[in-house]
């Protein structure tokens, strides 16, 4: 009987025409080699987890119903629990695999001025573009180098110089980049000076990273003023609502028992104040969820302003939630103290 290891069942795993799609997109990534591995090790942990799922939390339910019922509620738990683990799983990867996409292409966009410059100076040496493309690989250049190295081997292995940067240029989703290499493709092709174009496209793109700092640097002040909001203000007035909620409730239970003897018009008249009810916990739990709500959305709000997207600032997004969270508790745990002795009941 054949063993189906973990790679070659991660690999049956994943249909053959999805298959290319995925290299390509983990390419993006930097991951050279697919990890089927990983897909048969995600199966696995996904029916061990709905194994443990199954008779630990469903079985107390299901057991007690009619022979026909245990049958159908197992075949969903068995069907839906996995796949629900697996989507969850997947839609996490790819976020993650997304924003390491987007962070390598803004790694590219920063260094490539100095890398076309560098490619400039070459030719303007007398050395031909394709020996001035090899040339220009430097290790400070990072992710920019290791693909233009990729280009530069298909190149020399008989490959067209054009087809190869379009193809660089066309792997990654960025108009700058894209423009860039067009631009020198298109000059390739008409048989011009290179070393001209190179210089003019270097010079737009520095103009456009100034315009882009001056752009970022003149909207900081709302960049603050959200994150002001958002981690300090809005956590501060929650805090102030729970316990003027609770002063409320107090007064209003005070002023029910002081008028207790005094009739029934008296009552009648306070009767809609004393019904004041209040759950603290589950203020407090409404609480943090709205101030979480606020804080997701505001992080976006400020990666828009500042980078004009929002993955390149998924970074706020845990430093606006944790930061509001904790001081929303400080706050909380200090005005009630404070408030706590106002009136004794």
């Amino acid at each position: 009987m054949k063993i189906v290891f973990i790679h070659e069942f991660g690999k049956a795993f994943i249909p053959k025409s999805f298959r290319p799609g995925l290299r390509s997109y983990l390419l993006k990534a930097g991951i050279v080699e697919v990890p089927y591995g990983a897909f048969g090790i995600l199966f696995y942990l996904a029916y061990l987890f709905t194994f443990l799922t199954y008779f630990f939390y469903f079985w107390g339910f299901i057991s007690s119903k009619p022979g026909f019922l245990v049958f159908i509620y197992a075949f969903l738990i068995w069907v839906v629990v996995p796949l629900s683990f697996i989507a969850l799983f997947m839609l996490l990867m790819y976020l993650y695999l997304d924003i390491k996409i987007f962070n390598r292409t803004r790694k590219m966009e920063e260094v490539l001025p100095d890398f076309l410059q560098e490619v400039s100076t070459n030719l303007k040496g007398g050395l031909s573009f394709e020996k001035a493309l090899w040339m220009s690989i430097k290790p400070r250049f990072g992710i920019l180098a290791n693909e233009i190295a990729i280009a530069a081997k298909k190149v020399m292995t008989g490959g067209d110089v054009d087809v190869a940067l379009s193809e660089f240029a066309n792997k990654y989703d960025s108009p700058q980049l894209k423009r860039s290499i067009n631009l020198i493709v298109g000059e390739i092709s008409a048989g011009g000076k290179i070393a001209g174009i190179m210089d003019k496209v270097v010079q737009n793109l520095k103009r456009t990273k100034a315009l882009k700092d001056e752009l970022t640097a003149s909207v900081i002040s709302y960049m603050i003023f959200i994150a002001i909001i958002v981690i300090f203000i809005s956590p501060l007035l929650f805090a102030l609502s729970f316990n003027l909620l609770v002063v409320i409730q107090k007064v209003t239970t005070l002023l029910a028992t002081s008028t207790s003897q005094t009739g029934a018009g008296a009552t009648s008249m306070l009767g809609k104040l004393t019904d004041v009810s209040l759950n603290k916990t589950e203020f407090v739990w409404f609480s943090h969820i709205a101030i979480g709500v606020v804080a997701f959305f505001s992080s976006i709000i400020v990666s828009i302003i500042e980078k004009g997207n929002i993955r390149g600032g998924v970074k706020y997004i845990p430093i606006f939630i944790i930061s509001s969270q904790i001081f929303y508790m400080i706050c909380l745990n200090i005005l009630t103290a404070l408030f706590g002795n106002m009136i004794q009941i």
